[in-house]
């Protein structure tokens, strides 16, 4: 299978890449940079994006897209992420909700939504995971009454990324019908997050800054037209909106430029004829090369027309061991300075590397965990069983 690109998408990629090295400041260490600077600036960015139509151009020409191709796409995904996503929360749009409200929404909430996300000016976030529904997200418990005109919204919600003051909508799953099987008596809202009745709290973890959010939902009031896909067909919209994520996401992107950060750094440390050092730099660089093709396999699907379903779960398999592999290498090469944090003055790499091992430690259940990962390639690839 071939997956060079040609000459005209690589000239994309040069004046993309040209455009962010000019535009992506070096203070920027990814969407929750400690740094009062941060969301000023992933909003400039996504304007100026806009203006040369780049930043929703896979979506089509009647969304405010250009229909560009899924291999434009691919590339857009690698140069940003590889620049620690400088679009910021803006991804979540362009790569997911946006998608889902086109396949899904009625035209009203076409003309509604998405011309102010093409434009880079609204900022969503999602409400899925509940502290009892995790990777068994089925089971979520927080109840949608409906009132005719409008349902009740009663819940929590938890590990909800933007949610405090940049989200201004919420894309929020909700259990409709409680006497329906588990995955038949689901909806999906658009909550608006100035809605009396929300109120959000920060969650604290060992990455520094916080980036999850908990989020309780006390008798919310969401209006009928905002009920996304039909009622109590919200699970449907899940299985589409996670391989759009698991595709939307170049993680091995970002992980190639932590490898090139740390072969650099072994090269001006005198490490690079340690043999070990080598050994695992090696390592790493096989596996990402690995974690890339993967992916490209899953998008050459896309290209032709095809659901990547089982493939898309191989690659973000590879995708998440890999960043931890590279954050887990990167301690053992620098050493006990490694776990000095960004802002730091003796931190190797500004902190970099602490900061990435951080934040990577759950990554392999954010999104769906391993397990559920592999029981889709063993029940769906492989023709087994479902897990007793």
């Amino acid at each position: 299978m071939d997956f060079e690109f040609t000459e005209e998408e690589e000239a994309f990629r040069t004046e993309l890449s040209d455009f962010l090295d000019a535009e992506v400041p070096d203070w920027w260490q990814g969407m929750f940079t400690e740094d009062e600077r941060a969301m000023p600036f992933t909003r400039e960015l996504c304007a100026k994006l806009a203006d040369r139509g780049w930043l929703t151009m896979a979506w089509p020409p009647e969304h405010g897209g250009s229909g560009a191709s899924v291999w434009k796409q691919a590339i857009v995904r690698e140069e940003m992420w590889a620049r620690e996503e400088p679009r910021g929360p803006q991804y979540m749009n362009l790569n997911y909700i946006g998608p889902l409200l086109m396949r899904f929404g009625t035209p009203e909430q076409h003309a509604r939504f998405l011309p102010p996300m093409a434009r880079g000016e609204v900022i969503w976030c999602q409400g899925f995971s509940e502290p009892d529904a995790g990777s068994d997200l089925a089971s979520l418990i927080t109840r949608a009454e409906d009132r005719g005109d409008h349902f009740i919204v009663n819940g929590q919600k938890i590990w909800t990324s933007y949610a405090d003051s940049p989200a201004d909508w919420c894309l929020l799953l909700v259990r409709s019908n409680p006497s329906a099987p588990k995955h038949r008596g689901i909806s999906m809202l658009l909550l608006d997050m100035t809605t009396p009745g929300i109120t959000v709290r920060p969650i604290d973890t060992m990455a520094g800054p916080h980036e999850f959010n908990e989020v309780f939902l006390d008798d919310v009031r969401v209006p009928r037209d905002c009920l996304l896909g039909g009622q109590d067909h919200g699970w449907d919209l899940v299985v589409a909106g996670l391989t759009f994520e698991r595709t939307g996401i170049a993680r091995y992107a970002r992980a190639g430029r932590v490898i090139e950060l740390l072969v650099d750094y072994a090269n001006d440390a005198g490490l690079g004829d340690d043999p070990i050092v080598r050994d695992r730099l090696a390592d790493l660089y096989t596996r990402y090369d690995a974690a890339r093709l993967l992916n490209y396999r899953a998008i050459s699907m896309q290209a032709k027309g095809e659901v990547p379903t089982v493939e898309a779960s191989v690659a973000r398999m590879h995708n998440t061991q890999l960043e931890q592999a590279v954050g887990h290498v990167g301690l053992e090469i620098l050493g006990p300075t490694g776990q000095l944090r960004a802002g730091d003055e003796w931190a190797p790499l500004r902190g970099e590397i602490h900061r990435y091992w951080t934040r990577n430690i759950p990554s392999t259940l954010a999104g769906g965990s391993l397990e559920v990962q592999k029981n889709i390639v063993a029940q769906r690839g492989l023709g087994l069983p479902r897990e007793p």
